[in-house]
Protein backbone atom coordinates (compact mmCIF):
# COMPACT_ATOMS: atom_id res chain seq x y z
CA UNK A 1 0.00 0.00 0.00
CA UNK A 2 2.59 2.96 1.14
CA UNK A 3 5.00 1.86 -2.12
CA UNK A 4 1.53 2.13 -4.66
CA UNK A 5 1.20 5.63 -2.89
CA UNK A 6 4.66 6.87 -3.13
CA UNK A 7 5.09 5.51 -6.46
CA UNK A 8 1.96 7.42 -6.97
CA UNK A 9 2.93 10.77 -5.61
CA UNK A 10 6.23 10.80 -7.72
CA UNK A 11 4.77 10.21 -10.78
CA UNK A 12 2.64 12.56 -10.41
CA UNK A 13 5.34 15.02 -9.60
CA UNK A 14 6.65 13.92 -12.66
CA UNK A 15 4.30 13.97 -14.98
CA UNK A 16 4.31 14.23 -18.74
CA UNK A 17 2.86 13.19 -21.66
CA UNK A 18 5.76 10.51 -22.15
CA UNK A 19 5.43 9.50 -18.23
CA UNK A 20 1.54 9.00 -18.73
CA UNK A 21 2.14 6.38 -20.97
CA UNK A 22 4.64 4.72 -18.98
CA UNK A 23 4.23 1.46 -16.66
CA UNK A 24 4.35 2.75 -13.22
CA UNK A 25 7.25 0.61 -11.50
CA UNK A 26 6.46 1.11 -7.74
CA UNK A 27 9.90 -0.72 -6.16
CA UNK A 28 12.03 2.19 -7.94
CA UNK A 29 9.78 5.17 -5.68
CA UNK A 30 10.78 2.59 -2.42
CA UNK A 31 14.04 2.39 -3.44
CA UNK A 32 14.76 6.31 -3.51
CA UNK A 33 13.18 6.33 -0.26
CA UNK A 34 15.28 3.79 1.88
CA UNK A 35 18.66 4.89 0.19
CA UNK A 36 21.01 6.42 1.83
CA UNK A 37 23.40 10.13 1.63
CA UNK A 38 21.46 12.81 0.08
CA UNK A 39 19.25 11.69 -2.93
CA UNK A 40 16.80 14.17 -5.01
CA UNK A 41 13.48 13.35 -4.36
CA UNK A 42 10.89 14.58 -6.53
CA UNK A 43 8.34 17.24 -5.63
CA UNK A 44 10.78 18.07 -2.66
CA UNK A 45 13.65 20.89 -2.11
CA UNK A 46 15.95 19.28 0.37
CA UNK A 47 18.80 21.43 2.41
CA UNK A 48 20.55 18.18 3.63
CA UNK A 49 22.18 19.12 6.92
CA UNK A 50 22.52 15.67 8.08
CA UNK A 51 22.47 12.68 5.34
CA UNK A 52 20.50 9.49 5.38
CA UNK A 53 22.26 6.16 6.68
CA UNK A 54 20.54 2.58 7.03
CA UNK A 55 16.76 3.52 7.76
CA UNK A 56 16.74 0.18 9.34
CA UNK A 57 18.71 1.61 11.88
CA UNK A 58 16.46 4.30 13.13
CA UNK A 59 13.73 3.98 15.43
CA UNK A 60 11.20 5.44 14.20
CA UNK A 61 7.26 3.90 14.42
CA UNK A 62 5.00 6.71 14.73
CA UNK A 63 5.29 10.45 12.96
CA UNK A 64 4.71 13.50 15.22
CA UNK A 65 3.79 17.22 13.35
CA UNK A 66 4.70 20.30 15.32
CA UNK A 67 4.15 23.95 14.25
CA UNK A 68 6.17 26.95 15.86
CA UNK A 69 4.88 30.72 15.97
CA UNK A 70 8.82 31.26 14.35
CA UNK A 71 8.47 33.56 11.65
CA UNK A 72 9.45 33.18 7.92
CA UNK A 73 12.88 31.98 7.73
CA UNK A 74 12.63 30.42 11.01
CA UNK A 75 12.91 27.00 9.95
CA UNK A 76 15.92 27.25 8.59
CA UNK A 77 17.75 28.65 11.21
CA UNK A 78 16.14 26.04 13.55
CA UNK A 79 17.44 23.40 11.62
CA UNK A 80 20.90 24.74 11.03
CA UNK A 81 20.84 25.63 15.30
CA UNK A 82 19.92 21.40 15.84
CA UNK A 83 22.48 20.91 13.30
CA UNK A 84 24.64 22.16 15.99
CA UNK A 85 23.48 20.70 18.59
CA UNK A 86 21.30 17.64 17.77
CA UNK A 87 19.69 16.72 21.22
CA UNK A 88 18.54 20.25 22.14
CA UNK A 89 14.49 20.91 22.13
CA UNK A 90 13.45 20.46 18.35
CA UNK A 91 13.15 18.29 15.84
CA UNK A 92 14.81 15.90 12.94
CA UNK A 93 12.98 17.94 10.07
CA UNK A 94 12.13 21.46 9.75
CA UNK A 95 9.70 22.90 7.09
CA UNK A 96 9.89 26.51 6.30
CA UNK A 97 7.35 28.75 4.70
CA UNK A 98 8.35 28.12 1.03
CA UNK A 99 7.85 24.50 1.51
CA UNK A 100 11.85 23.91 1.83
CA UNK A 101 12.54 20.99 3.95
CA UNK A 102 15.80 20.74 6.18
CA UNK A 103 17.11 17.51 7.65
CA UNK A 104 18.84 19.09 10.37
CA UNK A 105 20.24 15.43 11.78
CA UNK A 106 21.47 11.73 11.82
CA UNK A 107 17.70 9.76 11.59
CA UNK A 108 19.09 7.60 14.21
CA UNK A 109 18.93 10.84 17.15
CA UNK A 110 16.06 11.37 19.21
CA UNK A 111 15.86 15.04 19.57
CA UNK A 112 13.90 16.51 22.24
CA UNK A 113 10.31 17.00 21.62
CA UNK A 114 7.28 16.04 22.81
CA UNK A 115 5.99 16.51 26.41
CA UNK A 116 5.46 12.21 26.98
CA UNK A 117 2.52 11.63 25.74
CA UNK A 118 0.48 13.12 28.64
CA UNK A 119 -3.05 13.47 26.93
CA UNK A 120 -5.46 10.88 27.53
CA UNK A 121 -8.67 12.61 27.62
CA UNK A 122 -9.81 11.22 24.28
CA UNK A 123 -10.23 15.24 23.20
CA UNK A 124 -8.98 14.45 19.37
CA UNK A 125 -8.19 10.96 19.00
CA UNK A 126 -8.60 7.78 21.29
CA UNK A 127 -5.59 8.26 23.67
CA UNK A 128 -5.47 4.65 24.83
CA UNK A 129 -2.71 3.54 22.25
CA UNK A 130 -1.11 6.80 22.31
CA UNK A 131 -0.59 8.33 26.22
CA UNK A 132 2.70 7.38 27.58
CA UNK A 133 3.41 5.71 24.28
CA UNK A 134 3.99 7.78 21.22
CA UNK A 135 7.32 9.40 22.97
CA UNK A 136 10.57 11.68 21.43
CA UNK A 137 11.98 8.09 21.44
CA UNK A 138 9.85 6.41 18.98
CA UNK A 139 8.48 9.05 17.09
CA UNK A 140 10.10 11.37 14.35
CA UNK A 141 9.80 14.94 14.60
CA UNK A 142 8.50 17.33 11.59
CA UNK A 143 8.16 21.24 12.34
CA UNK A 144 6.24 23.55 10.09
CA UNK A 145 7.56 27.14 10.97
CA UNK A 146 5.78 30.49 10.26
CA UNK A 147 2.10 30.54 12.60
CA UNK A 148 3.76 34.08 13.35
CA UNK A 149 2.35 36.36 15.01
CA UNK A 150 -1.14 34.30 14.46
CA UNK A 151 -0.53 30.82 15.98
CA UNK A 152 -3.92 29.92 14.44
CA UNK A 153 -2.49 30.69 11.40
CA UNK A 154 -3.06 27.77 8.56
CA UNK A 155 0.19 26.22 7.51
CA UNK A 156 1.02 27.66 3.62
CA UNK A 157 0.22 26.23 0.78
CA UNK A 158 3.90 25.46 -0.36
CA UNK A 159 4.26 23.62 2.96
CA UNK A 160 0.83 21.64 2.54
CA UNK A 161 2.55 20.71 -1.00
CA UNK A 162 5.91 19.37 0.41
CA UNK A 163 4.29 17.61 3.46
CA UNK A 164 2.13 16.32 0.29
CA UNK A 165 5.13 14.20 -0.73
CA UNK A 166 7.24 14.07 2.53
CA UNK A 167 5.35 12.74 4.65
CA UNK A 168 4.57 9.35 2.35
CA UNK A 169 8.16 9.51 1.54
CA UNK A 170 8.62 9.34 5.86
CA UNK A 171 6.12 6.69 5.63
CA UNK A 172 7.69 4.32 2.71
CA UNK A 173 11.15 4.82 4.32
CA UNK A 174 9.78 3.78 8.12
CA UNK A 175 7.40 1.65 7.07
CA UNK A 176 4.79 3.70 9.55
CA UNK A 177 1.06 3.46 8.55
CA UNK A 178 -1.59 6.34 8.46
CA UNK A 179 -2.80 5.71 11.36
CA UNK A 180 0.57 6.79 13.20
CA UNK A 181 0.66 9.87 12.24
CA UNK A 182 -0.22 12.56 15.12
CA UNK A 183 -0.50 16.17 15.48
CA UNK A 184 0.90 17.33 18.83
CA UNK A 185 -2.07 18.34 20.15
CA UNK A 186 -3.44 14.94 19.79
CA UNK A 187 -1.19 13.31 22.07
CA UNK A 188 0.29 16.55 24.67
CA UNK A 189 -1.78 18.71 26.62
CA UNK A 190 -0.80 22.13 24.41
CA UNK A 191 -1.60 25.42 23.82
CA UNK A 192 -5.19 26.04 24.09
CA UNK A 193 -5.38 28.74 21.86
CA UNK A 194 -4.59 26.36 18.56
CA UNK A 195 -4.59 22.74 17.82
CA UNK A 196 -1.06 22.70 16.68
CA UNK A 197 -0.49 20.47 13.76
CA UNK A 198 -4.06 19.29 13.54
CA UNK A 199 -4.50 20.44 10.26
CA UNK A 200 -1.87 19.08 8.88
CA UNK A 201 -2.29 15.15 10.68
CA UNK A 202 -6.01 14.67 9.22
CA UNK A 203 -4.40 15.87 5.60
CA UNK A 204 -1.84 13.09 5.63
CA UNK A 205 -4.39 9.89 7.13
CA UNK A 206 -6.40 11.10 4.36
CA UNK A 207 -5.60 8.48 1.34
CA UNK A 208 -6.68 11.01 -1.07
CA UNK A 209 -3.85 13.44 0.04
Amino acid sequence: MLARLFAWTLLAALASPLAAQAEPLSSEPIALARSAGTPDIPGLRIVWLAPWGDHRKAPWRNILVHQTEGPAGSARNGAREQAKNPTRRGVTIWVETDGTVYWAVPETVVTTHGDGANRNDNKYIDNKPTYRQVTRANSIGIEFAGNYPDVAAPPTQAQIDAWRVLVRVLQARYDIPAERIYAHNWIDYKDSRYCEGCELAKLARAPSF
